[in-house]
């Protein structure tokens, strides 16, 4: 699949949602987990039999939410997946669960047909490791987590065939920087611990509290940089547009591949009267009594209409990855903005 040439694409993140099924049956269309808690009660025999059986469980669920998202009009087939495919995997009292050889071949042959199916359905997936998975810190023992995290979801990308080289596929495994004392040098140092894989999957994004979009412009040289058009606009209030001058150095961090951002909205209810016809102004919002973090919040859909016209106008260059509290419901509501049929 040569991404920079595909047709733009929005994303749906995580979880599917199917209201009109009753909550058992949604549930089964998500996958499912355990706690390292929970596993390390167990004798490893039967840790390893609870593992193989999740493994089964979540190879099929991911399966069917590939081809439920490979049926959708080409402009929706994108998805971010869920970190726990392999539950605790990396986990250092787990991990050594994983090399059982029953527990790899049900890897394998769980894993390897949602990629097929991903790769002739034409969907793009990516993961995104959770906040504490940070590469710029001064501590040795986070930096060795964050490492052996982003380490796992590069082997669930290699199960699936969608690692070897630069981005293949356009799959992605994006993270946050870190904390800020130890700088974009302390990000940068942490690569070379990575894997010839995670270096060709990973990327990095802007956030609100540590590294905006101007900070990280440094790494562009060295992986793809993430764009999250909303972490911008609570730092700055700014509504980029695609013509900024910082788009040129963000997109060419792809090197080829169609790059991918995220979008979301604040909630529609942070102050009274908040009009869906108006776009949402940071410096308003706060001095109605909206703090920094209800501006971090996602709303449930993109709600505002000039706001989805807005962030509509970045398909021109990038995928555009949807976190909204409504997952897949507010994905199609956005494809019908960005895609209008007749």
């Amino acid at each position: 699949m040569d991404t920079a040439r595909t047709p733009p694409r929005i994303a749906w993140v995580c979880q599917w949602l199917d209201p009109s099924l009753p909550a058992k049956e949604q549930a089964a269309l998500n996958l499912r987990d355990t706690t390292v808690t929970a596993l390390r009660k167990l004798e490893p025999k039967a840790a390893i039999e609870k593992l193989i059986g999740l493994v089964r469980v979540n190879g099929d669920t991911l399966l069917a939410q590939i081809a439920r998202t490979a049926r959708l009009p080409p402009g929706q087939r994108a998805m971010r997946m869920v970190s726990n495919i392999l539950p605790a995997y990396s986990h250092p009292d787990i991990r050594p669960l994983y090399d059982d050889p029953a527990l790899r071949r049900t890897v394998e042959s769980s894993l390897k047909p949602a990629g097929e199916v991903a790769r002739q359905g034409g969907v793009r997936l990516s993961m995104h490791p959770g906040q504490y998975t940070v590469l710029a810190t001064e501590r040795d023992s986070t930096r060795a987590a964050a490492v052996a995290d982003i380490e796992y979801h590069t082997d669930v990308m290699r199960y699936l065939g969608h690692a070897g080289g630069w981005h293949p596929q356009g799959a992605h495994i994006n993270v946050h920087a870190g904390g800020r004392a130890a700088g974009i040098e302390g990000f940068r140092a942490a690569l070379p611990l990575l894997s010839a894989d995670a270096r060709g999957l990973l990327t990095v994004e802007n956030e609100e509290t540590a590294y905006g979009v101007e900070d990280l412009l440094p790494l562009a040289e060295d992986l793809p940089i993430v764009l999250d058009l909303h972490h911008h606009w609570v730092v700055t209030g700014e509504y980029m547009e695609p013509d900024d001058p910082r788009i040129a150095p963000i997109q060419a961090s792809w090197r080829g591949v169609r790059p991918v951002i995220h979008i979301s909205a604040p909630k529609p209810d942070l102050v009274p009267g908040q009009d869906p016809e108006v776009l949402p102004d940071r410096a308003a919002l706060i001095a109605a009594g909206a703090s920094a973090r209800d501006l971090r919040a996602h709303s449930a859909r993109l709600w505002n209409r000039p706001h989805a016209a807005w962030a509509a106008r970045h398909l021109a260059w990038a995928d555009i990855e949807v976190e909204a509290k409504e997952k897949n419901l507010a994905t199609e509501a956005f494809a019908r903005v960005c895609f209008p049929v007749g």
